[in-house]
């Protein structure tokens, strides 16, 4: 059931009032401060901040309005022929088209400086370009003033239209002005539509709910038609119009047999005849109102004419008085009942009920012979069923397991549909789409087996024993000093650790001194390593770290009173050239004052848009200060 909630359309600003929200909105939510002495890139960023975060606030907005008004193709028929009455179709697109150009030029509008931007040398430059953005924007939007307020006016009367559901069960009430629609709705429901004894006193559709049959259904009351053409109705009528056109309800035509609304029988027959096409496909009522005035046998032999030729047409005539309730719930009750046969009716002709019925065959046996024959369950059925239930239940593999015990083995390929001969073949491996079986050689081993007999006898042979006997002498002995200086690393890798280890444990003064230039010369010798000319190598200490330990102490300085003060301290600002303790104080004063003051003033961004506070008065004016609690 699709229910359309006119109610939930955003408010829809003035041009002023959406430029003053837009930009108060982009100087509270975007930073404020900036200076000529920051980076460039910087200050170009601050400005296309600004820029692109309005130019989001103005599209939002905009997307807004546009998605929640309706779309007229979107929306049933009847909604869209009643905004088409009430606020012309052509003028309401136009307005939000006017809005959609507008959103779109802001866009653009914000694309373009920003590219501009990017260019900008100065924050001068940059600030004027921001000012120049925003001040397009509000010139766009403030052109869009006249839509923005006929969007507002379209809003506030959708908001107050009644919540109609085209698709639910309906009764729509219609005919001339001042037959007694209202006062009939005003009877079977709980609305209270007012009734006058003049012409035209409902100018809108009204909306009733009433239950029938532990069904909820929906009375409408139209405004009065009066016969004349299509063309010459105005806006009351073409409600009435709209409705009868679009929703599919049980039509309640009513006339005044009393002629009291000053219009004869003959001119309100005249009008079911011209309206009568729109009552195609829809059950139909005609209602003769205001019996308690004059009765059916009182009335003209022309009149009874007129009310024999709806007998005759097969449209059931029913009399009413809606002031004195003779007759009032037989019309509810005949007028739902054919609503409810029409809305099934309807339901038999779809194509969903055919493919239901095609389903469905309900079989209904004629009685043949008098003999009574109960429903029998054939004996041939009845033993295949105990066969079904005599079977043994499937074993699964969790019962074999739990019957094997640790002699089960999981056997997935037992399952294979494959012959016995085939169901324990290796599976073949792939790898880069090409089978490994393919590269295996089998005879490998053997050849392997070959390959080591020939390199057994080549050895044998004495093919490999033809190198000289000193340059096995001096590879052996290259070995030998290899291994040395491998397990010279080792011994002094794990003695690195285990300082580690130890840390600070010991005093530095107590550890025994285990590198010297002396100690190393040796160990190199020892290895081999001539060392004869390294006399001018960087064994001893270096000019850098003499200079290091013959680096002077600072000098330590005495201040006015005689004390001493090392270099690295000296006299704090905030006290250089303060005579006393009193003047100090003062200067601390002095100092917060200006800097609140500062900081006062900085809230305002050079060259943004400030928005004061709006708040009145009494709501700022005495406030309790702190300390004080005899306010009261």
């Amino acid at each position: 059931m699709s229910q359309y909630n006119f109610k939930k359309i955003v408010v829809v600003p003035t041009a002023k009032e959406f430029v003053d929200i837009m930009l108060s909105k982009t100087n509270r939510k975007t930073p404020t401060v900036v200076h000529r002495h920051y980076k460039i890139s910087r200050i170009r960023q601050f400005y296309m901040r600004k820029v692109k975060f309005t130019q989001q606030n103005f599209h939002d907005k905009l997307s807004q309005i546009l998605t929640d008004f309706p779309k007229l193709e979107d929306i049933h028929p009847f909604y869209a022929d009643l905004m088409n009455v009430l606020y012309d179709r052509d003028h309401y697109k136009l307005a939000l088209g006017q809005l959609n150009i507008a959103m779109h030029l802001i866009d653009n509008v914000a694309k373009d400086y920003t590219r501009l931007m990017k260019y900008g040398d100065s924050l001068y430059r940059c600030k004027q370009l921001k000012r120049a953005a925003l001040g397009r924007m509000a010139t766009i939007m403030k052109r869009q003033g006249q839509s923005l307020q006929y969007l507002e006016e379209v809003r506030q009367h959708l908001s107050r239209l009644p919540s109609i559901d085209p698709h639910t069960r309906t009764l729509l009430i219609t005919g001339f002005p001042n037959v007694g629609k209202s006062s009939f709705i005003n009877k079977i429901t709980r609305a209270d539509v007012e009734v006058q004894p003049y012409a035209f006193t409902t100018k809108s559709l009204y909306v009733g709910h009433t239950d029938y049959k532990y069904l909820r259904w929906q009375v409408i009351d139209t405004p009065g038609i009066l016969d004349h053409p299509l063309e010459d109705r105005n806006t009351i009528e073409m409600q009435a119009i709209a409705a009868l056109a679009h929703l599919r309800a049980c039509i309640l035509y009513v006339m005044d047999i009393s002629e009291q609304c000053g219009h004869s029988l003959e001119e309100q027959a005249h009008l079911f005849d011209s309206i009568k096409p729109l009552f195609t496909n829809k059950p139909l009522v005609v209602v003769l109102n205001k019996i308690d005035v004059v009765r059916l046998d009182e009335l003209s032999e022309d009149n009874k004419k007129i009310i024999q030729q709806f007998e005759k047409d097969n449209i059931p005539v029913i009399p009413m008085s809606a002031l004195s309730e003779e007759g009032v719930m037989k019309v509810k009750t005949e007028a739902c009942d054919m609503l409810l046969a029409h809305r099934v009716e309807a339901k038999l002709k779809s194509k969903n009920f055919d493919g239901i019925l095609n389903r469905v065959h309900v079989a209904m046996p004629k009685p043949r012979d008098g003999v009574r024959r109960p429903p029998v369950i054939p004996e041939g059925a009845l033993k295949k069923k105990l066969e079904k239930a005599s079977k043994l239940k499937k074993r699964t593999e969790r019962d074999i397991e739990l019957e094997l015990g640790d002699d089960y083995i999981l056997d997935l390929k037992k399952n294979y549909d494959l012959p016995e001969e085939y169901k324990y073949d290796v599976v073949p491996e792939f790898w880069l789409n090409k089978n490994i079986a393919d590269y295996i050689d089998p005879d490998i081993m053997q050849k392997l087996e070959e390959l080591e007999r020939e390199e057994e006898l080549r050895v044998n042979a004495g093919v490999y024993a033809s190198e000289s006997e000193e340059e096995d002498e001096e590879m052996a002995e290259i070995s030998r000093l290899a291994s040395k200086i491998r397990e010279k690393k080792k011994i002094m890798k794990v003695e690195a650790i285990v300082d580690k280890r130890k840390g600070n444990m010991m005093p530095r003064a107590s550890r025994k001194r285990e590198r010297s230039v002396s100690r190393l010369r040796e160990e190199m010798e020892n290895l081999g390593v001539d060392m004869s000319n390294t006399g001018s190598a960087n064994f001893t200490k270096t000019d850098r770290s003499k200079s290091r330990s013959a680096r002077p102490l600072k000098k330590a300085r005495a201040d006015s009173e005689g004390r001493v003060r090392s270099a690295s301290r000296s006299v704090p600002r905030s006290e250089m050239g303060v005579k006393d303790k009193a003047a100090q104080i003062k200067l601390k004063k002095m100092h917060k004052k200006a800097q609140t003051k500062m900081n006062r003033m900085g809230k305002a961004g050079e060259a943004d848009r400030h928005i004061g506070t709006k708040m009145p008065k009494h709501l700022f004016s005495g406030k309790r200060g702190s300390g004080k609690t005899d306010r009261r």
